[in-house]
């Protein structure tokens, strides 16, 4: 019966993989000619064969040996266009599980908005302690670079396309017009997407990086949030109306695409005054748009309708002279604040967008004013009675401006400690304040940086002769000030410093901040302010260990308590999932990362500061990744109260918000996780706690060692990584503006953490996301059947071991030790080889054996039906990639440089990725 009930609910899955298989079938037949078409189903159905256990894995290694590049590179092409258009599928099929879901009257679902109503109205939490609890609510998805994603914006167009015609092909029966109507324009969509190009040949400068994060808010940001954010306003409200929930909109977005300059040499002053002015272009061009919408649209005539005097006064300045508008106040009104809005344009990025008009107008102070303007003609139509009106259009606009701003984003700065101590000591030696600060101890630094902190004395004037590096830092800061003064105080919230070890490295950032005019000191009448927040990032596992006295140790100090202080007692931490899991490895970093979250929260208890955690994750499980509601579930007591910030990267951003719906469960899940742990007991450990920890500080460390005896102490694993995965592919193919690694060393703790977890993803080891875990408990459990006991308990109360145990299965899930071995052939030396992939192999076994005997379940992915059937409806499409790739690096490794091969193998990363959906 189980097994029926699968089927019937997978069908209409399989029927969408294969008719759009069908068309793109035909579409390659028809114009690569029937010998590429036949390769093509020959390998297809090895690769099943081969998923089956029918043949052995070198059977479609053997087809691909020697293939001509020529006619490599369709066969990469099209299995990599069949991952694409399976994502859709895969896509639309979510939707019409969440269509027959409510249909059928069923509860909601966890994650969903509407389920976290339900939870709080059965817990009923008190209305006082709520506000409380989200007075400085905050939910903020932070877009970053990411070198897989490389997929162009045209590409993006065509997906979206077939999205929708497969939607509406739903509604149809086969004998009605309308179906064979959509059928040949959806063999037209995949024509054109089989002759469009799935990547760029040159490398991504930041330029375009920038670009690839704004066409987000086209898509689906700029509607989705606002929308997201009113409700839960309304809903909110609704359940405590004697208090003023949610006074701004607690999902506000932020991005790192051109102001992280940690070891990005590519980010410069000009490219921070981009980023900022481009998403200040997307948000005024939107703005103006909506207004023009309105203008059309609201024809009210005084004659029919009162005027009340504060629309009467905007009509007055609407600079709409035309007798045919004379008595439609509402239109003229919005006239003059479209003309306003134009004018706040040039002044702030220097031109009038579309949809602008250039007339003699005032520019406004900020985005308040010109939300207060259309508040007036809100208000106006409510007291005429035409709410029904003000719902509409106006009311997006209205929650779209509250949202955005005129900066429609934060953008963060980051850079990396080492090179804020190298500026300010050549700061500090221009100015005479002291000629050799690096060679102070820690409490002298920290008494000359505090003494700097409160007078408002520059370092360097204008003609200060500085060296490349501190002329370009200053610059950059500088133009962050520019975009504030331009576009508004949220433009650039935070200023992240990388690898933060010590109270100096925090002050070492403010006082930069201080040089460009961006904290201002104040004096015996003013406190300090600063629009942009000091957030000390710690990433190693020790450091981690340490964070919660290097931020208790900062706020004692008086000039960073004060400034503190003066933002409302806000301080932000940025916890690093990647780094932290390439140094200990997966559980020790997860455990690390709770632990320290845990110290981190006693802090803010004991300072009274409000403590907002900004967690680094990426997109596998290796650097974070993972679901996001049940991660912000599994976050300690304390840990949310209201607020968070979260990084999104590599195709991670484009599966949840590149369509519409897909964008909107995305976020609302955000929102739903914060809510229920900021506002519900969600930890469920009581007085069992403190035993809970004490056990995972011993597993964790365990985990340590064994991932540390293969990553750090084996002879020759850098070397066994680079030989066994495309790692310096990687770094030499066009795949992003940032370099691999931080530094031109061959040292695990140098190299990107992106790139570290891609390359081992592409060889389908994933190990980042699980390696260690396996021995740590094998050898913590030992014969004792009551710690396994123990261990089964924790995952069934605990979402946060249910959470790391459930993460670390769906990365397993889609490892393969075979194809593993595949890649290990690339190492040269025999004996090294052995030993490294020995280890490996033999973990993987540990700790699927492990997990199953901890969980009670066989199945890696019995929590997770949806994920187990991607996986079989997707992997034997992903062998001939991987066999494709293996034998491409092979060529070039052996001398074959040439454009035709080294596209090949971009084509297979990208199609990799594609299809595993959460590569690095």
């Amino acid at each position: 019966m189980r097994e029926d009930r699968i089927e019937t609910a997978t069908a209409p899955l399989r029927d969408d993989i294969r008719f759009l298989g069908g068309i793109l079938g035909e579409t390659i037949r028809d114009h690569e000619g029937p010998e590429v078409f036949d390769l093509i189903e020959r390998v297809r159905v090895e690769a099943f064969k081969v998923r089956r256990s029918e043949v052995d894995r070198s059977a479609v290694a053997d087809m691909l040996r020697d293939v001509d590049i020529r006619t490599a590179l369709p066969l990469i092409r099209a299995f990599s266009h069949f991952l694409l258009l399976a994502n859709l599928a895969e896509d639309l099929q979510r939707d019409r599980r969440r269509a027959v879901h409510l249909a059928a009257g069923e509860p909601p679902q966890d994650s969903s908005l509407a389920a976290t109503y339900g939870k709080l109205d059965a817990a009923r939490p008190d209305g006082e302690v709520a506000a409380e609890l989200l007075r400085d609510a905050l939910v903020s998805p932070v877009i970053t670079a990411h070198p897989t994603e490389t997929r162009r914006r045209t590409v993006f167009d065509v997906q979206a396309r077939i999205t929708e015609l497969m939607r509406r092909r739903q509604r149809y029966a086969e004998t009605e017009p309308e179906y064979a109507a959509i059928e040949t324009d959806l063999r037209r969509q995949v024509l054109l997407l089989w002759r469009t190009a799935l990547i760029r040949l040159a490398r991504l400068r930041i330029q375009d990086e920038i670009e690839v994060g704004l066409r987000y808010y086209d898509l689906t940001l700029f509607d989705v949030i606002p929308r997201i954010n009113a409700e839960v306003r309304r809903a909110l409200r609704a359940r405590w109306p004697d208090e003023e929930l949610l006074t701004r909109p607690m999902l506000r977005p932020g991005s790192w695409i051109g102001g992280d300059r940690d070891g990005n040499p590519n980010v410069t002053a000009e490219v921070v005054h981009r980023a900022t002015h481009r998403a200040g272009e997307v948000a005024f061009g939107n703005y103006l748009t909506a207004l023009v919408d309105l203008e059309k649209s609201l024809s009210q005539s005084a004659r029919l309708v009162p005027v009340t005097p504060e629309l009467a006064a905007l009509t007055d300045e609407s600079f709409d002279d035309s007798p045919q508008r004379a008595d439609e106040p509402y239109r003229r009104a919005l006239r003059g604040i479209r003309a306003r809005l134009s004018a706040t344009a040039r002044r702030s990025l220097g031109e009038i967008p579309a949809d602008g008009i250039d007339v003699d107008a005032r520019p406004y102070s900020g985005a308040p004013e010109f939300l207060a303007e259309l508040c007036v003609v809100d208000a106006a139509m409510r007291a005429s009675g035409d709410g029904l009106l003000a719902d509409d259009r106006l009311a997006a606009l209205r929650d779209a401006v509250e949202t955005f701003g005129f900066h429609l984003q934060g953008l963060d700065m980051r850079q990396n400690s080492e090179v804020h101590e190298q500026v300010v000591a050549e700061l500090f030696a221009w100015a005479g304040v002291h000629s050799d600060y690096a060679a102070l101890d820690e409490a002298q630094r920290v008494e000359l940086l505090a003494a700097e902190l409160t007078t408002r004395r520059p370092l360097v004037g204008p003609n200060a002769r500085l060296s490349d590096l501190a002329a370009k830092e200053l610059a950059v800061v500088r133009a962050a000030k520019t975009a504030l003064d331009d576009l508004g105080p949220d433009t650039v919230p935070n200023y992240i410093i990388s690898m933060c070890t010590s109270v100096s490295d925090m002050l070492e950032a403010a006082l930069l901040l201080k040089e460009a005019g961006i904290l201002d000191p104040g004096d015996a009448d003013t406190p300090p302010s600063s629009p942009v927040g000091v957030v000390p990032l710690f990433e190693t596992i020790d450091d981690l260990r340490h964070g919660a006295d290097i931020l208790s140790a900062a706020l004692e100090v008086p000039a960073y308590q004060n400034l503190v202080a003066a933002r409302g007692m806000r301080q932000e931490v940025m916890l690093g999932y990647s780094d932290s899991n390439k140094d200990g490895g997966y559980l020790a970093a997860n455990w690390a990362l709770y632990r320290a979250e845990l110290d981190l929260v006693e802090v803010a208890r004991k300072t009274g500061i409000r403590l907002r955690l900004f967690h680094g994750r990426g997109g596998t499980v290796g650097r974070g990744g993972g679901r996001s509601y049940d991660a912000i579930l599994a976050q300690p007591a304390g840990a949310v109260r209201g607020s968070l910030r979260l990084t999104e990267q590599g195709e991670v951003i484009s599966t949840k918000y590149a369509d519409p719906n897909t964008a909107y469960r995305n976020l609302e899940s955000l929102v739903a996780g914060t809510l229920e742990s900021t506002l519900l007991d969600v930890e469920g450990l009581g007085e069992d706690a403190e035993p809970a920890y004490e056990m995972l500080d011993e597993v964790a460390e365990l985990a340590r060692q064994a991932y540390a005896r293969l990553v750090h102490e084996t002879p020759g694993f850098v070397e066994y990584f680079r030989a066994s995965t495309p790692i310096a592919e990687v770094a030499d193919l066009n795949l992003g503006s940032r370099p691999a690694s931080r530094k031109p060393t061959n040292s695990v703790s140098d190299l990107r953490a992106i790139p570290w977890v891609m390359a081992w993803s592409q060889s389908r080891v994933m190990l980042p996301g699980w390696y260690g875990t396996g021995s740590a408990f094998e050898q913590w459990i030992g014969d004792d059947p009551a710690r396994l006991a123990t261990l089964t308990d924790l995952y069934r109360r605990w979402p946060f071991f249910r959470t790391v145990l459930s993460n670390l299965a769906q990365v397993m899930a889609k490892a393969d030790m075979d194809i593993a071995a595949t890649y290990a052939e690339l190492v040269p030396d025999e004996t090294l080889r052995a030993t490294v992939y020995g280890m490996i192999r033999d973990e993987y076994t540990r700790t699927v054996a492990m997990h199953a005997a901890i969980t009670g379940s066989d199945e890696l992915l019995a929590d997770n039906k949806a994920l187990a059937e991607s996986i079989r409806n997707r992997f034997p499409y992903l062998e001939p990639l991987n066999q494709m790739q293996v034998e491409l690096l092979r060529r070039r490794r052996a001398g074959d440089d040439s454009e035709l091969v080294e596209r090949g193998i971009l084509l297979t990363m990208n199609g990799l990725a594609t299809a595993l959906r959460n590569s690095g």
